[in-house]
């Protein structure tokens, strides 16, 4: 069915700086298909360092994740302020975003996320414990390998055992539970995102049985279609855009790369054998927003992250973010910032409309 790429990671933090600093969990393996074995290895290995450094947010008090904890081996890893805050900025960004997305829904029924390339992200726990979320139906994608690791830390964590009920898993990887609070389902599916368009298209109605085509559905991907080529991320969106008539999507990724900086990232993330292929034609804001366009969503809008420290976090608790840890490297954060862009779009609804609006 599904996905490539674990997702919630900035790939070229933790060398900016010469490295990161302290251990990173060994690799989850990677998909074997077309010799894509190493690269993908390699990439799914972004995930725990997105893990690690969500972890150490968390310890500083930047976030309140009362999950990060179980998707680390080890002793915590303290990582450098910059790398903090950057996580935290990632995470505040696509979480009002999603936030949003809820918010602007309510009241219409059933509501479906879904989320590709989800890795360990925590995202979902989280979110089906917000307000007005029964209703909720909320879909991640990724090898099979990391949703295995994903149920076994849920089935292993009582904490996280206590918040999901019925657990079914199948022998592909995939697997679904019940939010013990309520109504909403939560569903787990193992493959290749590549594979994708051809899986769904041999399924009955052209999806799985689980993911709703009548329903207001956000489509989120963190820092995984730009691992795919042009091809395959166009026709990954075009699964969705083709089948869900009320749809959003909300894409988060780095740009621009033509100036230097964003030509250091690229060496970074090469040194480190990453490539993101289709970056290559979305290297800026403009071509970020076209793409959707061009995919057939309307009221597109963009905010890159230093936008979204500026305009989506109200004063007092920028206040509070400063005083954690003192941030010495002020211009460097502010370069760093405006090199990712979040950047979304509708089809057949109006919602996050009010994205470009400040926070006080």
């Amino acid at each position: 069915m599904h996905t490539t790429m674990a997702a919630p990671s900035i790939p070229n933090l933790l060398s900016l700086r010469g490295g990161s600093r302290g251990g990173r969990g060994a690799g989850r393996g990677g998909s074997r298909r077309h010799g894509h074995a190493s690269a993908d290895a390699v990439i799914q290995d972004t995930d725990t360092d997105a893990a690690v450094s969500r972890l150490s947010a968390v310890g500083l008090g930047y976030l309140d994740d009362p999950y990060a904890g179980f998707f680390v081996s080890g002793p915590p890893t303290r990582r450098l302020p910059i790398i903090n805050r950057g996580t935290y900025m990632r995470t505040r960004a696509l979480d009002q975003v999603v936030g949003a997305f809820l918010a602007e829904t309510r009241g219409q029924g059933p509501r479906q996320i879904i989320s590709l390339g989800a890795g360990t992200d925590t995202r979902p726990f989280r979110a089906l414990e917000w307000p007005h979320t029964d209703d909720l139906i909320y879909h991640e994608l990724d090898f099979a390998e990391t949703c295995r690791r994903k149920l076994h830390i849920v089935r292993s964590a009582p904490a996280m055992a206590r918040q999901l009920e019925d657990v079914e898993a199948a022998e592909s990887g995939s697997w679904s539970a019940r939010p013990a609070k309520g109504p909403s389902e939560y569903h787990c599916h193992a493959g290749d995102l590549r594979d994708m368009p051809d899986r769904f298209a041999a399924a009955a109605g052209g999806m799985p049985a689980s993911m709703r085509t009548d329903v207001p559905t956000l489509v989120l991907s963190e820092c995984c279609l730009c691992y795919l080529t042009q091809r395959d991320s166009e026709r990954v969106l075009s699964v969705f855009r083709d089948r869900m008539p009320r749809l959003a999507v909300v894409i988060y990724e780095p740009m621009p790369l033509d100036d230097a900086f964003g030509q250091v990232m690229v060496s970074n993330l090469r040194a480190r054998s990453i490539s993101m292929p289709s970056l290559e034609r979305y290297r800026d804001v403009a071509g970020q927003e076209d793409r959707l366009r061009d995919a057939g969503f309307h009221a597109v809008g963009h905010a890159t992250i230093k936008d979204a420290w500026e305009r989506w976090v109200g004063g007092d608790e920028r206040r509070r973010v400063d005083a954690l840890e003192g941030l010495d490297e002020v211009e460097e954060w502010q370069l760093l910032a405006a090199h990712y862009v979040v950047v979304w779009g509708t089809k057949g609804g109006t919602w996050l409309a009010g994205l470009g609006q400040e926070a006080r």
